[in-house]
């Protein structure tokens, strides 16, 4: 048994192509707009929310829109009032990805009941072969020596299984085919516990993400999901503070000010 910690990376994020924008700009006379961004420190994933926002009224500029009178040129005045008016569908075009290493399938379980707004590729261990049994156990269960020494002593057996099944069956032996050691290692998975840590890439645009982040926070989700969107709800204010500004964080849980975006 091999303990772990549950981390979170965060991989990719938004990109705009700001010469074919540009291009779109000029042919709505829009181009006010790109210039006004901060060219030193561009912010794609905010940058793109602003814009799905101003495409839907032509609010480029006052005129644009003969109901248009005045437009909102700070960004961070008009992101926050896209979130006050529950705008979430401009949200839907800016998307981040995350490798979830370590996590249990307790947690996989969970998030795939997460659907709309998300991509999910998840390690198959119907492919991928253990030898051993990465494992987390939350700080309250390692404090009872007798329940760590239980769990690992259980942990241990699995593990010994998954051994004696690989030579039993000398998967290892050169020229087994793939397709046999892909049907022995189906079998052996189900002898591996709902607690094995596992490696996943989850992808949300942000509305999902906001939903997300504060129903897997709320004190009534389970414990390692709770730490585990905790610590993207960390990176999410760090990367986009705009988009993600609004949350208090209350004994763990992330309470946006605007729900339901």
């Amino acid at each position: 048994m091999k303990s772990v910690q549950p981390e979170v990376f965060l991989i990719s994020r938004p990109q705009i192509d700001y010469q074919a924008l540009a291009a779109y700009l000029e042919e709505v006379g829009g181009q006010s707009w790109l210039e006004r961004l901060d060219r030193g420190d561009l912010d794609d994933a905010q940058n793109l929310a602003e814009f799905a926002g101003k495409l839907c009224y032509r609010a480029w500029e006052p005129g644009l829109n003969p109901n248009i009178v005045r437009v909102r040129n700070d960004q961070q005045a008009y992101l926050e009032n896209i979130l006050r008016m529950a705008h979430g569908s401009v949200l839907e075009h800016v998307t981040f990805g995350f490798v979830l290493h370590n996590v249990s399938r307790v947690v996989t379980h969970e998030l795939v009941r997460h659907r709309p707004g998300v991509a999910i590729s998840q390690e198959s261990l119907r492919f991928v072969r253990l030898t051993d049994i990465p494992f987390w156990f939350p700080d309250w269960a390692r404090e009872d020596p007798e329940l760590i020494s239980r769990a690992t002593d259980l942990l241990g057996q699995m593990e010994e299984f998954q051994r004696w099944m690989a030579e039993h069956f000398e998967l290892d032996t050169p020229g087994v085919p793939f397709t046999e050691k892909k049907h022995k290692t189906s079998f052996m998975r189900r002898l591996a516990p709902d607690g094995v840590a596992t490696g996943i890439m989850w992808s949300a645009n942000v509305r999902a993400l906001r939903h997300t982040i504060e129903a897997r926070t709320d004190p009534g989700a389970e414990e390692e999901i709770r730490m585990v969107f905790g610590m993207i709800g960390e990176l999410m204010r760090t990367e986009a503070p705009a988009l993600f500004g609004d949350y208090t964080v209350t004994d763990g849980a992330w309470i946006p000010r605007w729900r339901k975006v």
